[in-house]
């Protein structure tokens, strides 16, 4: 009988909620189904993860937890916070919950700014259908959270008018996005001018107390987002310090610019002191070796220095090299960024830095040769006590098959991420010459909406290039926010296919 009077009465109501919201979003539930698939096809193919060279260093940081020289230990907490679960398949599946996070959080944003219902999900597909994606997800390294961590904060600073406690909670994402990757660092003071500078909607105005010409409140909330930002950063450089007599929050700045200036550095023209000489490479840039070999290789001129790499002397003189190749060749340097980053936008993927590390951006058919050095030994051990079992990447097929069969078609181009990027400019230019009176972009007066994911994104991209080299992992981070800026930057492009009604004039 009671199952009857419950058939009566029909489905509970969160149930006929849920059933309508994912038929009005339906695209995207569509996009996120097949997403959940295919990480979960990564999940019984490749168990229980997939390593990477910087993935021993992190486990080593997160069961003896002392801040690393070359990493800031974000990711390493982030292991340590689900080492009781002993399985590295938890942590690939906590990953892949981000990633798809990652997806909706770019939808909802898009959506709530009023961009199309197709442009919306176009934006997040990248994120949750590009195999690349997903295999950088099941990766054990700090990327994926890196990216979650950045883009909410990016959605949460596109709040039509962001108070004091969100302003803080901006701030600690982004401290933390810092704590996981130092490219993380250029972005905070991206957000606080953003905060500074952006005008609340009048609805956003009324729910933070501000009007819109309101200087001093939006000085708060930057101010309020900086702090939040610097405590936690300022807190880990105080810990830093007290362990290497360091000031900083890594201790690789000099080395990692040294390297990038082997593209181009000529000891010819530079004329360095003695001390500096020998850091120089007689050969021309053109036979020189990926920037990468300039620290690791031990054929480096720096590496072949007495003591480690990191030293704060080594550190040091690498440094002053790099600023004395950079003011010395200003438009080499400049010539050497731009070719790094025009590796960004190329169709296919070529081989680089080198085979290797272009392999495990691969899903493998074979399992992956197990590390050699001595400090990734160390990083083996204690993997094997914090799954407290076997470690190797056991290859399941037919589950790996598929993915790899997959990723030889599903992936993002870099010619078309440059397409995405250029679609806001685009989208500006043609509303500039509409009729007065036509569409205007989402966000009303001020800045567009648009402008934050979009430069956000760019400093992504711009950052490794300059600061150390191109790597194909470090472009993911930055696709959904281009994405994200493309998908707000069309609203009013397409009458009729936007989200949300038109105010008539009055």
């Amino acid at each position: 009988m009671r199952r009857a009077r419950l058939w009566r009465t029909g489905p509970p109501p969160w149930l006929r909620e849920a059933a309508r919201q994912t038929t009005r979003h339906r695209w995207f539930a569509a996009l996120l189904a097949v997403g959940a698939a295919l990480r979960a096809a990564a999940m019984l193919g490749y168990r229980p993860a997939l390593w990477f060279p910087d993935t021993y260093t992190y486990v080593v940081t997160a069961m003896r937890p002392r801040p690393d020289l070359v990493r800031p230990a974000g990711y390493s907490m982030f292991l340590r916070l689900l080492e009781p679960l002993h399985s590295f398949a938890a942590v690939a599946f906590v990953q892949h919950l981000l990633g798809l996070a990652t997806g909706a959080l770019v939808y909802l944003t898009a959506r709530r700014l009023r961009a199309p219902a197709w442009a919306a999900a176009l934006a997040c597909a990248p994120v949750l259908l590009d195999a690349y994606q997903i295999e950088l997800e099941h990766l054990l390294v700090s990327d994926t959270l890196f990216m979650f961590l950045v883009t909410a904060a990016v959605c949460l600073a596109l709040a039509g008018g962001p108070g004091p406690r969100t302003a803080g909670a901006i701030g600690l994402l982004l401290a933390a996005a810092t704590l996981t990757r130092t490219v993380g660092l250029p972005l905070i003071a991206v957000l606080a001018v953003w905060l500074l500078l952006r005008r609340p909607s009048g609805r956003g105005a009324a729910e933070c107390g501000e009007r819109e010409s309101g200087r001093r409140a939006r000085a708060v909330r930057a101010g309020v987002m900086l702090a939040a930002a610097a405590i936690p950063i300022l807190a880990y450089g105080g810990w830093f310090y007290a362990t290497y007599q360091r000031v900083g929050i890594v201790g690789a700045n000099g080395v990692f610019l040294y390297a990038r200036t082997m593209a181009f550095a000529d000891c010819a023209r530079m004329a360095p002191p003695p001390d500096l000489a020998v850091l120089c490479d007689p050969r021309p840039p053109h036979r020189r070796p990926p920037s990468q070999d300039y620290i690791w290789s031990a054929d480096s001129p720096l590496v072949r220095l007495p003591g480690i790499t990191f030293t704060r002397e080594a550190d040091s003189l690498a440094g002053r090299f790099a600023v004395l190749a950079v003011t010395s060749q200003p438009v080499d340097y400049a010539g050497a960024v731009l070719t790094e980053l025009a590796r960004t936008f190329t169709w296919d993927r070529p081989v680089y830095p080198d085979a290797d590390i272009y392999g495990r951006y691969e899903f493998p058919s074979r399992p992956q040769p197990s590390p050699d050095r001595e400090p990734a030994l160390l990083g083996v051990e204690l993997a094997r006590v914090y799954e407290e079992g076997d470690i190797e990447t056991r290859i399941v097929e037919p589950f790996a098959g598929w993915m790899r069969a997959y990723q030889d078609v599903a992936r993002l181009p870099g010619t078309l991420l440059l397409a995405v990027l250029l679609v806001p400019l685009a989208a500006t230019a043609v509303r500039r010459r509409a009729p007065r009176g036509g569409a205007r972009g989402p966000g009303g007066r001020g800045l567009a909406a648009w402008a934050l994911p979009w430069t956000v994104a760019w400093t992504l991209l711009v950052t490794p290039a300059a600061v150390a080299e191109f790597d194909y992992r470090y472009v993911l981070p930055a696709v959904p926010l281009a994405c994200l800026a493309a998908a707000v930057s069309v609203r009013g492009l397409t009458p009729g296919l936007g989200c949300g009604r038109r105010t008539p004039a009055r």
